[in-house]
């Protein structure tokens, strides 16, 4: 998000996760060998005799030529040459040092000793302890930002990436993200506070943040309502698409009933075979005592009776999704079809938008749709 306000978060949908570039990794657990793990062009032929060689010298500081402080008087033995080639940074401030004795002098602070040790040691081989990565991991993303060490930038980013994140160390990490030009890590961390917003904001981290950076804070706070927003939304949306799905199945029942006879309700105008199965569809059930009333009521008016108006709207809706009335046998269909001429175009349109979106639907939820005529 390098370039873009902290604002800017509570004003959009965060995009897709990009792709890891490269083909599938590779784990080396027991050296913790970077160059064998991350996701490369090419191939690797290194092999681990020359590692263990740059390694030795590393450890060893074999006519090191720089002396780095660090924290709490710490120091870290290196070679300018290997410095320099590795990272622009470190080569401009070994440029601007001068030599004192057969050795050159820099400090790299903010951080822990150990986190520069394990650094200065990738500079010189791609190697890291795997304990000591997990521990150090955001301190090495700090300073591969600063120095400009992108391989090993991106190999921090996929470790938090792949678990490291936690509900304590994710506001801090998200804060790095930002500031460190990572997209892809301050999206994840992003996504992972809005699922676990409530314990996020408990945590010691949101606190800081919340003082240090109250516009980051109020843009988070508002991608969270954003968030929630979504989600009622979207389930308002299945809710209403699982009433036309319903609304759906009833009139396919309603044509099967009047068409061909439900054992579960009783025939139209044919005798039903012993060996005749169950009803398959489900809605029948739902619809037997609807139908018997309706058949039986002495009001039967639209108005008059809950139950009658429920089946007067189905026989209407019916009529709305029937291609062939005049050969149809559900009761009314015609009746409706010519009434339709004469209704209000306002009352009309509605039942068109109410048959448009249950077969919108229907096809939505991968079946095909029921032909309602019904011969």
């Amino acid at each position: 998000m390098a370039g873009e306000d902290y604002a800017s978060i509570g004003r959009k949908v965060p995009p897709p996760e990009p792709p890891l570039p490269g083909p599938a990794m590779r784990n080396y657990p027991q050296r913790g060998l970077l160059m064998n793990e991350m996701p490369i062009r090419g191939y690797n032929c290194v092999s681990t005799s020359t590692r263990d060689l740059w390694e030795c010298l590393f450890d060893e500081g074999y006519r090191a030529d720089v002396v780095i402080n660090t924290e709490d008087g710490g120091i870290v033995y290196g070679h300018a040459s290997i410095l320099g080639v590795a990272s622009p940074v470190l080569k401009s401030m070994l440029k601007q040092t001068k030599r004192h004795g057969h050795r050159r002098s820099i400090s790299i602070r903010g951080v822990p000793h150990a986190a520069v040790q394990i650094f200065i040691r990738f500079l010189y081989s791609s190697c890291y302890d795997p304990e000591a990565m997990k521990k150090y991991v955001i301190h090495l993303l700090v300073l591969s930002h600063v120095y400009v060490i992108p391989h090993l930038k991106r190999f921090c980013e996929w470790k938090l990436e792949q678990g490291m994140l936690t509900i304590d160390n994710v506001v801090d990490t998200f804060q790095l993200a930002l500031l460190c030009d990572a997209p892809r890590l301050s999206i994840i961390c992003h996504r992972f506070i809005l699922k676990n917003f409530k314990a996020v904001s408990a945590t010691e981290g949101w606190e800081i943040m919340k003082q240090s950076h109250p516009v980051l804070e109020k843009a988070v706070l508002m991608s969270v309502v954003e968030e929630e927003s979504r989600q009622k939304e979207k389930i308002r949306k299945l809710n209403e698409r699982k009433v036309y799905l319903q609304l759906y199945e009833a009139m396919e029942a309603l044509v099967h009933i009047y068409r061909d006879g439900c054992r579960t309700i009783g025939p139209h105008d044919k005798v039903l075979k012993e060996d005749q199965g169950p009803c398959h569809y489900a809605s029948c059930k739902a619809l037997e005592l609807l139908v018997r009333h309706f058949a039986g009521c002495k009001m039967r008016t639209p108005g008059g009776c809950i139950r009658c108006k429920r089946m007067w709207q189905l026989l209407e809706l019916h009529s709305h999704l029937c291609a062939d009335s005049d050969r149809c046998r559900v009761p009314l269909c015609r009746n409706f079809k010519q009434r339709r001429s004469t209704k209000q175009k306002k009352e009309d349109i509605k039942w068109r938008i109410l048959v448009r979106k249950i077969l919108t639907t229907k096809t939505i939820s991968g079946a095909p749709c029921f032909s309602m005529e019904s011969s």
